[in-house]
């Protein structure tokens, strides 16, 4: 069987018969990889303390062809992220993070798309780690995720006749998002479209500096209260146009870091 030995990032455990665990890992590698670790609640010595919620780790493990899961037979702790665990808004935010991570990451990837969507995981820990999140940040990571998925919604030109959106206009003029499009709509393109969302070119703007910015430095962006809102709508309606379900973290992050206009209550748009 092929050899199994790279970096991941634990995003699900589930226990599984009488010492087994069943594990989704998100790899530098290959993407997402469900694995199972037998004997895991037994042995201290291949699996110290390692198989939590949210350990970047260091695997060996084996690939049996056209098996539905890997079979992990070490983990070592790289880094625990144990900042998470002390705070409830950081722990609900990277909950919600690794959820969607879990359920859109695709497998057996390869190569800067793999990379990528690992890079992104790691980056946002760190941060959450070190700054206790704010509404702002938890919009931006949560478009940020959906960009390393290649999700990226389009902010900066129509995305039916390709016209910038903003030049030579005020901060305040709106546009409208389409969610089915995946980006703006310029006003005469908008005009047959239903389930248009207003949103204002400096809000625009302000999620362009978002997907633009350093990890390091994404908690210095800071959105007014009437940005937020509009970002908000925009930033839930496409996630959940994507993901197709409610989170099952994302009520729980809700209560621990509200966000006016991110309505996760509503139906799918």
């Amino acid at each position: 069987m092929p050899a199994l030995r790279c970096e991941a990032l634990l995003l699900r455990s589930v226990d599984f018969g009488e010492s087994d665990r069943i594990v989704h890992l998100l790899t530098a590698d290959g993407g997402r990889l469900t694995a199972i670790a037998k004997a895991a609640r037994r042995s201290h010595r291949r699996f110290p303390g390692t198989l939590d919620l949210f350990n970047h780790l260091a695997i060996d493990g084996r690939v049996k062809p056209r098996a539905t899961m890997a079979f992990l037979e070490r983990a070592k702790l790289v880094h625990p992220f144990l900042g998470l665990r002390t705070d409830p808004a950081r722990y609900a935010l990277a909950s919600f993070l690794t959820e969607m991570l879990d359920r859109l990451s695709p497998e057996g990837i390869v190569g800067p798309e793999a990379e990528r969507i690992f890079e992104f995981a790691i980056e946002s820990l760190r941060l959450l780690e070190r700054t206790r999140p704010t509404p702002s940040l938890r919009l931006l990571l949560e478009l940020r995720g959906l960009d390393a998925l290649g999700l990226r919604p389009e902010f900066g030109r129509c995305v039916r006749c390709g016209r910038v959106a903003g030049e030579g206009i005020a901060r305040d003029h709106r546009v409208h998002f389409h969610v089915a499009d995946g980006g703006i709509v310029c006003t005469a393109c908008g005009v047959r479209l239903e389930g248009l969302i207003p949103i204002e070119i400096g809000t625009l703007r302000s999620l362009k500096a978002g997907l633009a910015s350093p990890a390091d430095r994404l908690d210095r962006i800071a959105l007014g209260a009437r940005m937020l809102a509009q970002a908000a709508r925009v930033v839930f309606r496409f996630q959940r146009y994507h993901v197709g379900v409610e989170l099952r973290s994302e009520r729980f992050l809700d209560e621990m870091l509200p966000v006016v206009g991110h309505e996760s209550t509503a139906p799918p748009a």
